[in-house]
């Protein structure tokens, strides 16, 4: 069995659908941009790729959508077509069991609409993005819409105490040892999981930002990212915590830019965040600096798989923003020049807007004495 194989029987497990559909954020914000943009479906042809259960193509005929082609390449399309018929738009949704690669469209048809939730965990695990750009080149009109239309992954400095802290108290034992050869074991691995947006222990910083009306699937073999960060506050560095936002093409009726984020500070995802833990914890203090490199490159024996590396850098030798939150002293000297030229720029501004006030008010005393 080929890793395609493997990776489209995994989707006829319903447990992963069940729990796909129960992602209140997932799936509700679909709906939301679906329903508050209902001009880029009413009377429009849309393709979903990846339709799964066939949810999105529904929320798409719900909205007055003149066709849509569902495309699912696993057998869970067979109860997509069920479930199509159970909500009386055959006429409407047309199922089509195929990868969409293969997929050919009476008389060439183009679409004006591709919508699909492909992400995976740390966005790109899975690697269904590329059946997307796929469809894209293939089918997507010129002026067509992409739902979502771009995707961003950062990336922060963490701590994990839900995984290491009750075994500094376990039943009235110390078990740190047990921790510390757990987390040399699970290294090699990363970790889903739930992180706090109170562990995170500096600001967090994009890897990498996808164009999915531009992009090639070539452009997503590798990214890489070397970063140095001051530590907001005194924790134990344990590890990267990633995550992604998607951004679609639209704005919602309560005036907001329509994102699904899975980041720490939002609700939660079915798609938690990825953790990539530390080999060793290092014990850091407010504004102490941090240096890493993140790669990502695409597995070369499963393309739907990604090799994350991180290198864990030497601050000295890394170049810093500008300004930088460390305490370096050479961060110190120059975040203070920058603010010191700050409020010097200021200080000029203000001393403009004073002259213009008295030249001003001195226009008008000369105007009121020709007046006079």
């Amino acid at each position: 069995m080929d890793n395609n194989q493997e990776y489209f029987m995994s989707y006829e497990d319903l447990e992963i659908h069940r729990l796909m559909l129960e992602d209140t954020s997932r799936t509700e914000m679909y709906r939301k941009v679906i329903n508050d943009n209902r001009k880029y479906f009413n009377n429009k042809v849309i393709m979903d790729v990846g339709c799964g259960t066939g949810i999105l193509s529904l929320f798409c005929a719900q909205v007055g959508a003149k066709k849509v082609y569902a495309v699912e390449a696993s057998n869970i399309a067979n109860i997509a077509k069920e479930i199509v018929k159970e909500n009386n738009f055959v006429d409407i949704i047309e199922v089509i069991h195929s990868k969409v690669e293969d997929v050919v469209l009476p008389n060439n048809e183009k679409v004006d609409a591709i919508i699909s939730e492909w992400m995976g965990f740390y966005l790109l695990h899975e690697g269904m993005l590329d059946s997307v750009l796929a469809a894209r080149d293939k089918f997507l009109k010129k002026d067509g819409e992409m739902f979502p239309e771009s995707a961003a992954i950062y990336v922060a400095p963490c701590s994990v105490p839900s995984l290491y802290q009750k075994w500094n108290n376990f039943n009235g034992t110390s078990m740190s040892a047990f921790a510390k050869y757990l987390r040399m074991g699970k290294n090699n691995k990363p970790e889903i999981m739930q992180v706090q947006s109170e562990d995170l222990l500096a600001p967090d910083v994009s890897m990498c930002w996808i164009n999915l009306k531009e992009d090639k699937i070539s452009d997503l073999d590798s990214f890489s990212i070397e970063h140095v960060t001051g530590v907001s506050k005194n924790g134990k560095y344990q590890g990267l915590c990633l995550w992604f936002d998607c951004h679609f093409p639209v704005i919602c009726k309560d005036n907001t830019q329509a994102i699904l984020s899975t980041s720490p500070r939002s609700p939660v995802t079915h798609w938690k965040q990825t953790v990539i833990l530390l080999p060793e914890e290092q014990e850091l203090e407010e504004g102490e600096p941090i240096a890493f490199q993140l790669d990502m490159t695409r597995d070369k024996m499963n393309s739907r798989r990604y090799n994350l590396q991180v290198s864990l850098l030497d601050p000295e030798t890394v170049e810093h923003s500008i300004p930088c939150s460390c305490h370096m002293t050479k961060c110190i000297l120059i975040k203070a020049l920058v603010l010191q030229q700050a409020e010097q720029t200021m200080n000029e501004i203000k001393i403009k807007e004073d002259q213009s006030d008295i030249l001003k008010e001195e226009d008008i005393d000369d105007d009121e004495e020709m007046e006079a």
